[in-house]
């Protein structure tokens, strides 16, 4: 009999203190789009460069992605979670302090894709050290805690970087990205007691985990979760920041903040995930969220004054505070604990490349026909994903594993 990738859960404590470097490995992994998001017609300007160039400025960080995510799982189930964390906040930090001296935009986006190299296991190894750590509902709650941290960091990150470029200048506020060299040094001392792991044939593991990701619920969510990270790097963090500057004649620190404003919203439903999740089934969850998502782009879209976009934008946050968590630990509370960083990695693989395409398609249609069709695209989707829980097979059944 092959040897497999168990181990034991940590023990609470452990866990405990394993929290703030989930935290911090989360936010270093949202900071490659959403520190440059308020900064993009800034960007776009000094290099002359038109509003369709933001959707492959912002693909650049995601692509690598699609790639890496499952490799880094599987390292990550194979040698330990220290050293590939640590490896990947090392790359991310070194490159994106590098964005700050770059000479040109061809240059840039070379950055930023040596960015995305580093990123591409952050998000997924930060919410496979919570499975690690903790079970059932405890698990539910700090997926959702995580999460809101995310949408706080979503809020704060784009409001400082549009500040610092708005009295310095946007080179200055990609500094912002060294925070990665940081939380290497804090990874590899939190993670230093991790248990040593066994590896199992390469091919094994890759049948255990392909037979895993086939599964219908899995499949579901990775197929949503691909649809849903398009809307949020295309759709919010690619047309937003256009509608914002040809609409509303906003500065940078202005979009920041407006970019800001779902996160109060995503974070309220984000802390209070696990006492959702008790009165509400989690098929029902993911499907309302996905239909306060539809409402808000509409409101987004249509807007011409202040405080119907706030509406939207706030409406754009519920949807996003509930559907992305509970779709992570649907994904994570199917997969065998031996396979769970493949799979997992293999589920942010995907969104990867929803992020990639999202922007892309963003920018095509901001060109053609500005930043409202994209939030009417960004609706009609969100409706399908609703269409897809309702009617789909993820809160049909237990989840198998722990």
């Amino acid at each position: 009999m092959s040897q497999t990738l168990w181990c034991a859960p940590v023990q609470r404590s452990s866990g405990r203190r394993v929290l703030p470097l989930v935290f911090a490995v989360t936010l270093t992994g949202i900071m490659a789009n959403s520190l440059v998001s308020p900064l993009l017609p800034d960007i776009l300007d000094t290099f002359d460069q038109s509003a369709g160039s933001a959707g492959p400025l912002v693909a650049a960080a995601s692509l690598p992605g699609i790639f890496l995510a499952p490799i880094i799982g599987f390292a990550a189930d194979r040698w330990g979670r220290r050293p590939v964390l640590t490896l990947c906040l090392i790359v991310f930090g070194l490159a994106g302090v590098l964005t700050a001296v770059t000479a040109n935009f061809a240059m840039l986006v070379a950055t930023r894709f040596l960015l995305g190299v580093g990123s591409a296991g952050l998000i997924n190894l930060g919410v496979v050290l919570i499975g690690d750590h903790f079970e059932g509902e405890e698990r539910t709650t700090w997926i959702g805690r995580n999460a809101a941290i995310l949408t706080i960091g979503l809020a704060i990150i784009p409001l400082a970087s549009g500040v610092i470029a708005e009295f310095f200048s946007w080179r200055i506020a990609t500094l912002g990205y060294g925070f990665g060299l940081l939380s290497a040094a804090y990874a590899w001392n939190v993670l230093r007691d991790e248990p040593v792991r066994t590896s199992q044939p390469l091919k094994s593991q890759l049948a255990g985990v392909g037979t895993a990701m086939r599964t219908p619920i899995i499949a579901t969510t990775v197929t949503v979760g691909t649809l849903s990270f398009a809307i949020i790097f295309g759709v919010f963090l690619t047309a937003m920041p256009d509608h914002l500057d040809t609409r509303f004649a906003m500065s940078s620190g202005w979009r920041g903040f407006m970019i800001s404003v779902p996160a109060l919203s995503s974070a309220l439903v984000g802390f209070n995930l696990g006492r959702i999740r008790r009165v509400i089934s989690v098929r029902w969850a993911l499907a309302i969220s996905a239909c306060f998502w539809a409402m808000g782009m509409m409101f987004i879209g249509w807007a011409h004054v202040l405080v119907v976009l706030i509406i939207g934008t706030l409406c754009y946050g519920l949807g996003e505070g509930a559907l992305i968590p509970n779709l992570q630990e649907v994904a994570m509370s199917e997969a065998p604990q031996e396979h769970r960083g493949a799979v997992v990695a293999t589920w942010v693989g995907f969104a990867r490349l929803g992020q990639t395409i999202g922007p892309l398609l963003a920018g095509l249609l901001l060109s053609a026909s500005g930043a409202p069709a994209v939030f009417i695209a960004g609706a009609i989707a969100s409706a399908c994903a609703a269409l897809i829980f309702i009617v789909g097979p993820i809160g049909r059944s237990t989840p198998t594993a722990t």
